[in-house]
């Protein structure tokens, strides 16, 4: 009989975003007479309609533990104060004080914890989702087990050199979503040998949503048009300079017939809300909250704005690209690599409104221009980014010896 590789994946996430999509994608495929994979989350967090993370990998036979995160003691809060107070002449102290206190409190019992799984679970492999600066204690819960350790990189990942250390001392592999995430684990000099990039993808043979259907459930009629995001409403996404290029936008274009469309949900909204209000734009801004299927309401977008600071390779580009919607990105890993400018989509540097703000004008006034972008981008999606060449990438360095 083929022998299967038991595995345990740990997410340390609290909340769902597009690294959980991702991962259930690959979940959904992924051949289960070769893998045994039991999750690990640390909360069993939930989607807006209240289904949770547990629910969904119950529905496909995958089993999940949850540790639960207690809250920061008393002693550590008070601790913390202290070193703050006594070290107040050198940050580099105080920071490696604060560290020292979290690893007592939250770090180590961690690290018990999933070694205690890891070998009563009787597991060969840590598969660790999302980046090394949020699963240390993976690291060493693997170490300790000395059990394989595969990092699936899925953003642009912070590094410092002693997690760069933890890396290459323990890592098996590093899963890179795109070849930017893979360039900056290598700047960071983590060794060439641990990485390799499956690219992100996403299924390109699913039923596209009905954009007139959708556009009647917002309210929106045909000769709007509409710009949109889809994505968590938190300072990453800089979904604030996407307000400010609009407002630009209105002031040029003041008989233009517009709006725009945020999907999402997190602790910007409100003040994005009171910013689209002092920029005298909040009767187009539409806020939807979360929503459970965002790819039906990214049918409705006529473009499609990204203006992250930082991503790793965007699904909800692909998406977007998919869906034949011409694309507006920020020049940042991941999403450069998707956009070929003027042929695939237009970038604009991070953070520069006015050129963010030019091109709304520009995709808004030309429909050839949009046509154009959306063709040769569709066609890229199909050609590169079908999630069968995800799955098996994943499944090739999981069943590797």
């Amino acid at each position: 009989m083929l022998q299967r590789h038991k595995i345990l994946l740990l997410d340390t996430g609290k909340e769902w975003g597009g690294g959980t999509n991702s991962m259930l994608e690959l979940l959904k495929r992924i051949d289960r007479k070769k893998f045994d994979i039991t999750c690990c989350f640390y909360s069993d967090y939930s989607r807006a309609e209240g289904q949770t993370i547990g629910q969904v990998l119950d529905s496909i036979g995958i089993p999940l533990i949850v540790i639960p995160q207690p809250r920061q003691p008393v002693w550590a809060k008070l601790a913390k104060e202290l070193g703050r107070s006594l070290l107040f002449f050198s940050r580099r102290g105080r920071k490696a004080f604060t560290r020292h206190i979290d690893t007592l409190w939250r770090i180590r019992p961690n690290v018990r914890r999933i070694a205690t799984l890891l070998s009563e679970g009787g597991f060969d492999t840590l598969y660790m989702n999302n980046q090394p600066g949020s699963n240390e204690e993976g690291y060493l819960a693997g170490a300790k087990q000395h059990v394989r350790l595969i990092q699936h990189c899925r953003i642009e990942p912070v590094m410092t050199p002693p997690l760069v250390r933890l890396v290459n001392d323990h890592a098996t592999k590093i899963i890179a979503v795109s070849h930017g995430v893979e360039r900056v684990l290598l700047q960071n000099g983590v060794r060439p040998e641990l990485c390799t990039t499956v690219n992100n993808a996403i299924d390109i043979h699913q039923p596209l949503p009905d954009r007139r259907a959708m556009r009647q459930r917002l309210n929106i009629d045909d000769d709007t048009f509409v710009f949109g995001s889809v994505g968590s409403l938190i300072p990453r996404k800089a979904n604030h300079h996407t307000l400010e290029a609009l407002a630009q936008f209105s002031q040029k274009n003041p008989d233009a017939k517009w709006k725009m469309v945020l999907v999402g949900e997190g602790g910007e909204r409100d003040a994005l809300i009171a910013q689209a209000t002092a920029l005298g734009i909040e009767k187009q801004v539409v806020f939807t909250g979360f929503q459970n299927t965002p790819f039906d309401y990214l049918a409705t977008f006529d473009a499609f704005i990204l203006a992250s600071q930082s991503e790793g390779l965007p699904r909800v580009v692909l998406e977007a690209m998919l869906l034949n919607i011409p694309v507006i990105g920020s020049q940042v890993t991941g999403t450069a690599e998707l956009i070929d400018p003027g042929s695939t989509g237009l970038l604009f540097p991070w953070g520069d409104v006015s050129q963010l703000a030019a091109h709304l004008e520009s995709i808004w006034k030309d429909a050839d221009l949009r046509a154009h972008l959306a063709l040769a981008a569709r066609q890229n999606v199909c050609r590169t980014y079908a999630i069968e060449q995800y799955v098996s990438g994943v499944e090739a360095v999981l069943g590797a010896k």
